[in-house]
């Protein structure tokens, strides 16, 4: 019996690795930036050279990289509007960082990395889902950098002394071990071109999702980003509160819930001067950043264009 297991292990990893061999020689976007001690990250700009617009960076949620945002990007760049997109350290292609990967961590490597790339603020933060938090704390610690926010299914510090939220961190943080085990083992690798995508992405964007998504090292660091949950949305919730100049849209999938007055992703966009909120029907958690539904995220950084420019904004 357990021989047989172990042949059927054997005989499913190695079908995985065909499949990635058949894929072919792959070389990911963007450029690598050295932010110091040796350490490089991957860094994906897209659109006009940076202008009196502000440049969009983009901070992708749990186990994403800057693949993430690849249909959002080629949105933008078809509005003339520049974005960056970036992998944290550790995942993706960017070298590891120091741990623990908390959002205090990721918040530094970002200064370093953005002061290291010449990207020149202040920017319109985008984040999505678990990344709430690494903006929030970004935010706080370097408002000068900041125009505005597009927040895309994010999760705010708020939001960490809900029992549901509790619940969902325990069994989401059981999830990402067990699939940075699977990752590591090579179990993941047959599913390399049914499940590596599952945001609908443009060809370069989702063969780079493909290729992190059966990452052993990919999955660890992510495995040990949701680790960290709790005490990174303590370190958010210990900055100060966005400001209320900043204008805010806030994006979520539309599950049939109605407006929910004690929602606590909608209180960025609430305490704003100029907010917005769109529930998105048809999305869901991970397809609200690809092609079908992306123009969402568009119409999100429109609304801080407009309100950067309108009088007293």
């Amino acid at each position: 019996m357990l021989i047989g297991l172990v042949l059927i292990l054997v005989v499913w990893i190695g079908a995985g690795w065909a499949m990635v061999a058949v894929a072919g020689p792959f070389k990911p976007s963007g450029v690598f930036i050295d932010i110091g001690g040796g350490r490089k990250m991957r860094l994906v700009c897209a659109g006009p050279p940076a202008g009196p617009t502000p440049t969009v960076w983009m901070e992708p949620g749990a186990f994403g990289l800057a693949a993430d945002f690849a249909a959002i990007q080629q949105k933008l760049t078809a509005k003339g509007i520049r974005s960056c997109a970036y992998d944290r350290a550790g995942m993706g292609w960017s070298d590891p960082g120091p741990k623990p990967r908390d959002a205090a961590a990721i918040a530094d490597d970002l200064a370093k990395l953005i002061a290291a790339s010449g990207e020149k603020g202040p920017f319109i933060l985008m984040g999505h889902s678990m990344a709430g938090l690494y903006v929030r704390l970004y935010a706080g610690r370097h408002p000068e950098q900041v125009a505005g926010l597009v927040l895309i299914e994010a999760t705010t510090p708020e939001q960490i002394d809900n029992p549901n939220t509790q619940k969902f961190i325990g069994a989401f943080t059981s999830l990402s071990k067990v699939a940075a085990v699977s990752a590591s083992v090579g179990t993941t690798l047959p599913l390399y071109w049914t499940a590596g995508d599952r945001i609908g992405l443009p060809p370069q964007g989702s063969a780079e999702k493909r290729h992190a998504y059966v990452s052993g090292r990919h999955a660890r660091t992510a495995a040990e980003e949701v680790g960290n949950w709790e005490r990174s949305a303590r370190e958010a919730a210990a900055a100060p509160p966005y400001d209320p100049d900043w204008p805010v849209s806030v994006i979520v999938v539309d599950r049939g819930e109605g407006d929910r007055p004690g929602d606590a992703r909608r209180a960025p966009e609430r305490a704003a001067k100029h907010g917005t909120f769109e529930a998105v029907k048809g999305a869901s958690h991970t397809t609200i950043l690809g092609m079908t539904y992306g123009d969402s995220a568009v119409r999100g950084v429109e609304f801080v264009l407009a309100h950067l420019k309108s009088p007293g904004a």
